[in-house]
């Protein structure tokens, strides 16, 4: 493959709001250059390496990585903590903990079926199921085979894009889970993280308080 097309594979990568297949790289590229093109997949896989290499030689702070079988422009581990405690504060796509509860056993048990989550979870998952369901984060595969035919639910890639993962078997084992709850770093986040729930709590309730003597005649 002509080395120029590193360029426009960067740019079109860096372009796209969503992971972007390889397969939508080489549809781009053959549509405005012609079919004769000669480029595959493995082109693209050793085009963005040798983008994440200059990146890593000149100490950027972000790289491409795969996520949900496409490409996307993400910062560094080591720099992602900085960037976290900003998204933090922004809470339009933040889950509940009943949400992450859920959704982990989802993950970790998929398919599963309302009975049995809530078998796990001992309690009503009615509502939290169909929230997952709005975020397009859990979808209906099926039915099981027992006893009333109850649906089946399994992540997406929408899971896939939140969480920052390829695939699925890139769940961290419930011992890097371990680890993890224990990293300063992660409890440092955590703590922040329920500062700004509770100030945010707060504040709303200020609001409706102001709101209701506002109104009042």
């Amino acid at each position: 493959m002509d080395k120029t097309y590193n360029s426009v594979i960067n740019a079109l990568i860096f372009a796209s709001d969503e992971p972007l297949p390889a397969a939508d790289i080489m549809k781009a590229i053959k549509g405005i250059d012609g079919e004769d093109i000669q480029i595959n997949v493995e082109d693209v896989n050793q085009c963005v390496e040798e983008i994440n290499n200059f990146y890593d030689e000149n100490q950027f702070s972000f790289k491409i990585i795969k996520v949900a079988n496409g490409f996307l422009y993400a910062t560094r581990p080591e720099v992602a903590k900085y960037v976290g405690f900003l998204s933090s504060e922004k809470s339009k796509r933040r889950l509940s903990q009943a949400a992450l509860e859920t959704l982990a056993i989802i993950a970790y048990k998929q398919p599963l079926t309302k009975p049995e989550l809530e078998t796990i979870r001992g309690v009503n998952s009615d509502y939290i199921l169909n929230t997952l369901l709005e975020k397009r984060l859990i979808t209906i595969t099926g039915r099981a085979e027992t006893i009333g035919r109850p649906l089946l639910y399994n992540t997406t890639d929408e899971f896939l894009k939140y969480f920052g993962l390829n695939k699925i078997s890139d769940l961290p084992k419930p011992r890097e889970i371990d680890e993890i709850m224990q990293d300063e770093d992660f409890i440092e986040q955590k703590k922040r993280i329920m500062m700004n729930l509770i100030e945010e709590k707060i504040e709303d309730e200020m609001n409706s308080g102001g709101d209701d003597g506002s109104t009042a005649e």
